[in-house]
């Protein structure tokens, strides 16, 4: 087994993946030098913010984004490319806060959501292996009941994209492994090369006039009716700030930071497959993911290698051989993958919340002050969902969506940023054990 290791999975550079290895022309933005006056400041350069950039610019706001590394950096470069219908995990348990019709429009901007994703690549023709096709797996026929009810939700809705329940003797239809026992095809979710498309959005907001740094992390926050941003070179004056850090927010905000539980999570590359050996695995080319608490989730990518991830850990450390680590979990579904080499293996943080359901909202003692965070793994489609309703918000044109998610109350997690990742690995691992019951 081999596995391409240039340097440490959180470097300043972008992580030693297989997407930084084909990535498009990166575009270099200068450090912020001096001081900058505009209407808006945005931190962090991955989709939150650039997608709020693009929605402000559209809106004629002047706009700085400050990314303390490079764009796409975090999580926006890093993840398994999948982007998949919905916002949230069990959406009706904001039924006594948001009521009925609350939560359908929630279930609804998790539809609309693909479609910003859809319409961004159209708009500014970026070059990020788009493709359309996804599959939810059943580990067992209760899995496959819960997406009979999906497919049952999904069309009353009004979902206009194909849907199809799979049978045991029918997943061979999408994915190569005896491993699950039925499915839900969905043709309006499917999957990218998630750096090329911050790279393109950020060629794009800077097309708008955008004013975009890298290597420029905020240091420190003066609130108040002008918002300052502090670098270590240089200063944003502005009437409104948009923190868009999720994971990587660290003390720049401790009320928001304790929110958001940072929780590793991994990903290898296989080398390049022949045509037969990718079409025997994934023979739609499908995204595909399973229903398992530690899930598995894997597509092709355009040159027919296998990305293949999971593994989540609250620890806040990462494997010392993540594909030591991932390789078997990739060979208890595709054994037929035992005399394959793994080119790339890298990881990042994700942001998870105590309910699942994204955080975007204002502070209530600054509210001239953003933020949305906390996306559970639904981070391609939502990210984009929350620039678009920040936008609005800050333009003054904040309608049901962005209230909607405003009104959702969020725990912080107990014991500070020492004892929160252990308290919660303890609860993940009780759901697993309910899992094998």
């Amino acid at each position: 087994m081999n596995a391409r290791v240039h340097q440490p999975v959180h470097s300043t550079q972008h992580a030693a993946s297989y997407y930084a290895a084909s990535t498009n022309r990166h575009l270099a933005y200068p450090p912020l030098r001096g001081e900058r006056r505009v209407d808006v400041c945005i931190v962090g350069g991955g989709f939150s913010g650039l997608s709020t950039a693009i929605e402000l610019a559209q809106k004629g706001f002047s706009v700085v984004l400050l990314e303390a590394h490079q764009i796409g950096w975090g999580a926006s470069g890093r993840n398994g490319g999948q982007l998949i219908r919905g916002v949230g995990h069990g959406l009706e348990q904001f039924l006594p806060v948001l009521g009925a019709e609350g939560v359908r429009a929630l279930k609804l901007m998790g539809l609309e959501a693909v479609e910003i994703v859809r319409q961004r690549v159209e708009r500014f023709a970026i070059d990020c292996d788009l493709s359309w096709g996804y599959c939810d797996l059943a580990n067992k026929p209760g899995h496959l009941a819960g997406f009979a009810e999906d497919l049952e939700e999904l069309r009353d809705l009004g979902y206009r994209h194909e849907l199809r329940l799979l049978q045991p003797g029918q997943m061979h239809e999408v994915v190569g492994s005896e491993r699950y026992v039925g499915g839900l095809i969905d043709m309006g979710s499917g999957h990218l090369h998630p750096l090329n498309l911050a790279l393109g959005e950020a060629v794009a907001a800077q097309s708008l006039g955008v004013q975009l740094f890298e290597d420029s992390a905020a240091t420190r926050i003066d609130y108040g009716s002008e918002v300052r941003v502090h670098t270590a070179q240089g200063l944003v004056r502005a009437a409104h700030l948009v923190l868009g850090c999720n994971a990587y927010l660290g003390d720049l905000n401790p009320a928001l930071g304790g929110q958001v539980l940072p929780a590793g999570s991994y990903i290898i590359a296989t080398e390049p497959l022949s045509e037969a050996q990718a079409k025997a695995l994934i023979p739609q080319n499908m995204a595909l993911c399973d229903q398992r608490v530690a899930l598995d989730y894997y597509r092709l990518s355009a040159d027919r290698r296998l990305l293949f991830g999971g593994a989540c850990h609250y620890s806040g450390r990462d494997p010392a051989d993540i594909a030591g680590y991932m390789r078997p979990k990739m060979l208890a579904v595709f054994p037929q993958l035992a005399d394959v080499k793994i080119d790339y293996q890298w990881g990042g943080m994700i942001g998870i919340g105590a309910n699942r359901l994204p955080q975007i909202g204002r502070l209530e003692d600054q509210p001239n002050v953003f933020y949305a965070q906390a996306y559970s793994g639904h981070g391609l489609n939502a990210t984009h969902l929350a620039g678009k309703l920040l936008a609005e918000a800050i333009a003054g044109q904040a309608g049901g969506g962005f209230e909607l998610f405003a009104r959702v109350p969020h725990l912080t997690f107990p014991g500070g940023k020492y004892l929160r990742s252990p308290l919660l690995a303890l609860g993940m691992l009780w759901h697993r054990l309910k899992e094998l019951l």
